[in-house]
């Protein structure tokens, strides 16, 4: 939901796919990140300017789920690329961010959840902008990361829907938290799990950049 995003150990991992060569830019997923980012506006404009909680919550949850799709495609069809390891997360990032912070202001989910989802966000991307300027090796996304994004961008949907006049706005409250607390535990967890690998990341990337400054 690069510099993202919570990394951890194990058989969860999302394995690496270092020998496969680069897309490039103009590929499959990274075209479906980008209209991704393009349809941000879209959603401000219509929770904040029509002002259509659901509507515009429809339309979260439909770029949250593409955030599998273009995932799956770039691993099945060998688009992989450099630019879209950085792009896909980012896009997930400014769009979470968007939305709690628009959702939150229009008072749809209770502050203390909001808050507690940009504190998770706003350490983890600091600590990526960190790593990334004392030259750690790029970390890829996580099952872990991705799970918890994916449980959060369906959450405040819901819970938009649940601020909606309709017959089931019930079941949408009770819905929202059945996705918010568990996405923002696995949230927190995944970025404790962040820290072993980011100074192993660390490590390794200044051993390589000190390898390429070394005379032969």
């Amino acid at each position: 939901m690069s510099p993202d995003s919570d990394p951890v150990e194990g058989p969860d991992a999302v394995p690496e796919v270092a020998e496969a060569p680069d897309a490039g830019l103009l590929t499959v997923p990274n075209l479906i990140s980008i209209a991704r980012l393009g349809c941000v506006p879209l959603f401000l404009w219509l929770l904040l300017g029509r002002e259509d909680p659901l509507l515009a919550g429809f339309l979260l949850a439909f770029l949250g789920a593409t955030d599998w799709v273009d995932g799956y495609i770039a691993r099945r069809f060998g688009q992989v690329s450099e630019i879209g390891k950085i792009l896909d997360p980012t896009a997930d990032r400014i769009m979470l961010l968007v939305a709690v912070l628009a959702i939150g202001a229009a008072g749809y989910v209770p502050w203390w959840f909001a808050g507690a989802t940009l504190a998770r966000e706003g350490v983890v991307s600091v600590l990526a902008v960190v790593l990334g300027a004392l030259g750690a090796r790029r970390i890829d996304v996580t099952w872990w990361g991705k799970t918890a994004t994916f449980l959060l961008m369906f959450s405040y949907p819901l819970f938009l829907a649940a601020g909606a006049d309709h017959a089931l706005d019930d079941l949408a409250w009770w819905l929202a938290w059945a996705c918010g607390i568990p996405g923002l535990a696995i949230a927190y967890y995944a970025a404790w799990g962040y820290l072993p690998v980011a100074r192993r990341a660390l490590a390794e990337g200044r051993a390589a950049r000190q390898a390429r400054s070394t005379p032969h």
